[in-house]
Parts: structure tokens; C-alpha cells; sequence
């Protein structure tokens, strides 16, 4: 038997939730028990409560509560832009939709589906940094392109991309720009305004919300075709009775998110950081992957030569660390890191990688823990596979 984890790193994956977004949950569970569509009393206090986490999470992404639709998660956030703003422009004969090859499973998979539907998409690749350069976007821009997606923050490898130069491109060719911030919001700040963006979805499970939570920020005035049709909640953006307590979950974790952003993120990039350090000291042939500087504080993505991730990762959690080889989405695909293979590593360092992602509970001791522990793992995953091909 294993140890019972007790390292977390992989607040990439999920972030614990924080005791006060659980406590509120609570609350609203036994007390804000109305429907918010409800003109009585009770609706009208439940109403209150979602107006007011509405206010929050409009405020940890300088927008306006108006503009912010709630929705099931980030998956349901990337679906809502990409096919309601699929099928709004489709009138317009603006079927051309441009993306990366990096982007979450949550927007390449619904791109597949839309393609199937008709549309044309094309995926731009990025280098070894992991970032799309503005000029790349420029020359895949035709008039038949409506919308542009790229991600703020990758989920494997931190890199950040350049958002508002990108989303300036967009305009300039008359296509709506969506970007996937589930990794950035919380963890850097995140300025709809300064953007310049259309759309913005988030996740309330990445930054101390519960999961099964998230928002779509959508620019006043931008038009989407309702893909969750039924009565006129959010605005008719999507329909179907709130989640009350997760909605006020949301919240709480949206105002602590905004109230300690610059603290946690220091603290994480110094975390961060030491635990790079110690690994590429210590351990031989290991390498990171991505921009080194262009990247959201908490993320390390390391390459180990001469094994495989997925070993050296169970080999990890029997010593108490919870890490990852890169998306919870892809879990137990035998198939290379997709985002890895886009920024142009070969097959063998796309499945030779393991990402550490820390949160605001991860401490020094806990770095120097695994830093100490990972040399011997790696040594004997490698002497193994040795032994394995000797015998072969």
C-alpha cells in the first residue's frame, strides 16, 4: 500500500476548495433555499446571493456583472462562446474559425465537432517557447475567418500568450476573439478591458472554487446562439434553474482569488522556482519545458530523459506527491502530451514529462521533500528501462 498523498502538486488539475467558499456553500444550501427566478422573498434572497458572487467574479475580471453568464465549468464556458459564436455568425458566411495546437481538449474537441458541421478550422502550431506569434495569426487571418481562440495560460506548460496583441489582430480582420483563461484567472491578473477580448471562460475548481462551476465573460454586445435552450436565465445566454451554492462557492473564491492575487503569486514563483533548481541540479538530463519567464507562477513542466512520466509518476504518488503528466482531461491516454507534440518535441520527451503545479498550501519543506526524493526514482526508473532493453 502507498502512502495517503500529502504533497499536492497538481493544483493545475483542481485546487482544494477554500474553507470559506465551502462554508458559504453551506449557508446557501440551508438558507438561500428560493429559486432566483422566484418573485417572492425567497427568490429574491437567492437571487441576492447569485447577484452578488456575479459582482465578484465580474471584479476579479474587470468587467461588469452584466457581461458574466455562469455556467457548468470551463468546458461548458469554451462550448457556449465557440458554438454559440459559430452559429451566430454562420449567417454571415464567416465559417473560418483559427486556433493553436495547444489549446485545452475542451476547445479542440468542440472545434472537431464544429468542423464536422461545416466549418473550417485551422490550428496554428507554436515553438519550443510555446507561444503564438502575433505575425502567425496576422497571415492566417482571411475575410472568411469569424473567430479566433487561443488560451490565455496553457494548462501544461504555463505559457502565456499575448493575448491582447492577438485579440488586436482579430479586430482589425472583423473576427470575435476568444480566449480560455481557466488557467490564468487567479493565479495573474486577468483585465477583460485591457484584453480587449470578446469572450473569456473560467473554471471555479482552479482558483478555490467548487467544481462544476464556471463563468463565460461576454462583451456587451457581442452576439451567441443560446446552446442551452429552455427558460431566460442569464440574460437567455443559458437557460435552466442557477446553482445557487456553487454560484456563491464561485464567488467567495473569486474575492479571496482578486484580494491575494500578487501575494500568492509571488509565493508560488518562489516555490516554483527553488523546485526547479533542485531538479535540474540534482537529477541529469532533465530539462524544462516552455518560456522560462512567459508562463503563469505556479507551473513547472520538466522533461526526464530515460523514462517514461507515467512511471515516474506513480513512483511519486507511493511517496506522497500528487503531480501530473499534464491535462486531467487526458487521463489514461497512452497517446504523447498534444500540447508537447505542438511545440514541435518529439514523441519520446512529449511522454517524458511531468508538470508540478502549486497553490497557495504548498510550502518550502514540501519542495525540498520531493527535490530530495526524485534523483534516487529517476535513477532507478532509468536503470530499469536499461535492464528492460538489455533483456529485449
Amino acid at each position: 500500500m502507498g502512502r495517503t498523498v500529502r504533497i499536492y502538486f497538481d493544483y493545475n488539475a483542481t485546487a482544494p476548495v477554500l474553507t470559506d467558499a465551502a462554508a458559504e456553500m453551506a449557508r446557501a444550501l440551508r438558507e438561500d433555499v428560493g429559486n432566483p427566478s422566484s418573485v417572492h422573498a425567497f427568490g429574491q434572497r437567492a437571487k441576492a446571493c447569485v447577484d452578488d458572487a456575479r459582482q465578484a467574479v465580474a471584479a476579479l475580471l474587470d468587467g461588469e456583472p452584466s457581461e458574466v453568464v455562469f455556467t457548468a465549468g470551463g468546458t461548458e464556458a469554451d462550448n457556449l462562446a465557440l458554438r454559440g459564436g459559430a452559429e451566430a455568425l454562420a449567417a454571415s458566411g464567416r465559417r473560418r474559425i483559427v486556433t493553436t495546437g495547444i489549446e485545452h481538449e475542451a476547445v479542440l474537441t468542440t472545434l472537431k465537432a464544429l468542423e464536422r458541421q461545416g466549418c473550417s478550422v485551422v490550428a496554428l502550431p507554436v515553438g519550443e517557447s510555446g507561444v503564438l506569434a502575433p505575425d502567425a495569426l496576422e497571415a492566417a487571418m482571411t475575410p472568411d475567418t469569424g473567430l479566433v481562440s487561443v488560451m490565455f495560460a496553457n494548462n501544461e506548460v504555463g505559457t502565456i500568450q499575448p493575448i491582447a496583441e492577438l485579440a488586436a489582430i482579430a479586430h482589425r480582420h472583423r473576427a470575435l476573439f476568444h480566449t480560455d483563461a481557466v488557467q490564468a484567472a487567479g493565479k495573474i491578473p486577468v483585465s477583460v478591458r485591457a484584453l480587449g477580448v470578446d469572450l473569456l471562460a473560467i473554471s471555479g475548481h482552479k482558483f478555490g472554487g467548487p467544481k462544476g462551476i464556471g463563468a463565460l465573460w461576454i462583451r456587451r454586445g457581442v452576439r451567441l446562439v443560446s446552446q442551452m435552450t429552455g427558460g431566460r436565465q442569464e440574460r437567455n445566454r443559458r437557460a435552466g434553474t442557477e446553482n445557487v451554492p456553487a454560484i456563491a462557492g464561485l464567488g467567495v473564491a473569486a474575492r479571496a482569488a482578486r484580494m491575494h492575487l500578487d501575494a500568492h503569486a509571488a509565493s508560488a514563483a518562489a516555490l516554483r522556482d527553488r523546485l526547479e533548481r533542485g531538479i535540474l541540479a540534482n537529477v541529469p538530463g532533465s530539462v524544462v519545458n516552455g518560456d522560462p519567464a512567459r508562463r503563469v507562477p505556479n507551473t513547472s513542466n520538466i522533461s526526464f530523459d530515460g523514462i517514461e512520466a507515467e512511471s515516474l509518476l506513480i513512483a511519486l504518488d507511493l511517496e506522497g506527491v500528487a503531480v501530473s503528466t499534464g491535462s486531467a482531461c487526458s487521463s489514461g491516454s497512452l497517446e504523447p502530451s498534444h500540447v508537447l507534440r505542438a511545440m514541435g518535441f518529439s514523441n519520446t520527451r512529449s511522454r517524458n514529462s511531468l508538470r508540478f503545479s502549486l497553490g497557495p498550501g504548498s510550502t518550502a519543506a514540501e519542495v525540498d521533500f520531493v527535490v530530495g526524493v526524485l534523483p534516487n526514482l529517476v535513477a532507478k526508473l532509468r536503470a530499469l528501462g536499461r535492464t528492460a532493453s538489455a533483456v529485449s
